[in-house]
């Protein structure tokens, strides 16, 4: 456009100063000079509106590439906080994992030594009870003893001279036998109650 109206321009000068053209003339070149310098002005006006228009453009655009920044900058945060948040749960899983393995390993051990004194206190309860009917028993045959030994001391008491003369009789022996017999019952009574180990 700008070359089109230096041409108009330089066209409109040459004929003035030649002077071929009459006024009509002159006044068609200084109209067509008019309507060229307003189409100038108007495209003047339309550049520096397309200008503004740029300049209005570049500027979003550089707020959209600061917005943008801005917004990878946060998604950056973002993605950081995010990851320490994911490393921070992994490692207290991580410790509940050791804290349970320790629980589970202490409850194995006290359940053992559980076990073991269930065990224990069962033998020792079957041993006491073992022990309990023995001491009836010894208690029962001590009772057994007792009673034997004071009916051989009773009759031990009992003996006269006159029994003890009979005992020796040297012909028949009757009454040596029969205390034979009774030394040989009270013996066994004894031996029956003897407490084998």
């Amino acid at each position: 456009m700008r070359i089109r109206f230096n041409l108009i321009v330089m066209a409109a000068a040459t004929l003035f100063t030649t002077g071929a053209f009459a006024n009509d003339e002159a006044d068609k070149l200084r109209e067509a000079l008019r309507s060229a310098t307003m189409q100038t002005r108007a495209l003047e006006d339309q550049r520096a509106a397309l200008q503004a228009k740029v300049a209005e453009a570049e500027r979003q655009i550089a707020a959209a590439k600061a917005e943008t920044e801005a917004a990878k900058a946060q998604v950056k945060k973002i993605e950081k906080e995010h990851r320490e948040a994911v490393e921070e749960f992994n490692q207290r899983l991580a410790e509940r994992d050791q804290t349970l393995d320790k629980w589970k390993t202490a409850y194995e051990e006290a359940a053992t030594v559980a076990r073991t004194k269930d065990a224990e206190r069962a033998k020792f309860e079957s041993e006491a009870n073992t022990y309990k009917a023995s001491t009836k028993s010894c208690v029962a045959k001590n009772d057994t003893l007792v009673k034997a030994g004071r009916d051989l001391v009773q009759r031990y008491k009992a003996v006269t001279i006159g029994d003890a003369i009979v005992a020796r009789e040297p012909v028949l022996q009757l009454r040596r036998v029969e205390v034979q017999n009774q030394l040989q019952e009270a013996d066994d009574k004894f031996l029956d109650q003897k407490v084998s180990p």
